[in-house]
C-alpha cells in the first residue's frame, strides 16, 4: 500500500539589492521544481506541497544521514524548518545552512505535515541508511 503524504511546504528567500531576483527564483525551483516563487518586500516567496525532487537530489548525491540529521533537529511537532544556501542551490544541489546566515541571506524552507506524521514523512524523504545505502523500511 502506498502512503500518501499530505505536507505544505513554504519557501522564502531574502533577495539583497545586488542580487538579481531571477536567479534567486531559480534557486528555490531547482530543488523545488512545482514552487513558483513571487517577489514581496524584498525576499521572494513560494509553496508547493511535494518534495519528491528533494528527495531525489539527497538520494543522488548521497546526503541522507545528513538530511535526516538537520530534519529531526529541527523537527518539532508536526514542522521541520531548515535553511539551504542559495548557491548551492542554484547548481541544483543541496548545502545546508548552519550557524550563521550567508551575507546575501540563505534560503529557509518550513514543511509542515498533515498525513501521517513527521517522523514518517521524514523516513520517506530522507530514508535510513546502512553502509550509506537506504534501507528498505517497508521490508
Amino acid at each position: 500500500m502506498t502512503t500518501i503524504y499530505q505536507i505544505d511546504v513554504q519557501i522564502t528567500a531574502p533577495v539583497a539589492d545586488t542580487e538579481v531576483t531571477d536567479r534567486v527564483a531559480d534557486a528555490i525551483t531547482n530543488l523545488f521544481p512545482n514552487a513558483d516563487p513571487e517577489f514581496r518586500h524584498g525576499e521572494l516567496l513560494a509553496e508547493t506541497h511535494d518534495m519528491d525532487h528533494f528527495s531525489e537530489l539527497l538520494h543522488r548525491f548521497e546526503i541522507l544521514d545528513t538530511a535526516r540529521s538537520v530534519f529531526f533537529d529541527e523537527l518539532a511537532g508536526d514542522t521541520i524548518a531548515f535553511d539551504l544556501k542559495k548557491q548551492a542551490a542554484f547548481e541544483e544541489r543541496i548545502n545546508f545552512a548552519v550557524g550563521d546566515p550567508a551575507e546575501l541571506g540563505d534560503i529557509h524552507v518550513r514543511v509542515r505535515v498533515n498525513e501521517p506524521s513527521a517522523e514518517e514523512f521524514i523516513d520517506h524523504v530522507a530514508p535510513p541508511t546502512e553502509q550509506g545505502k537506504p534501507v528498505d523500511l517497508d521490508g
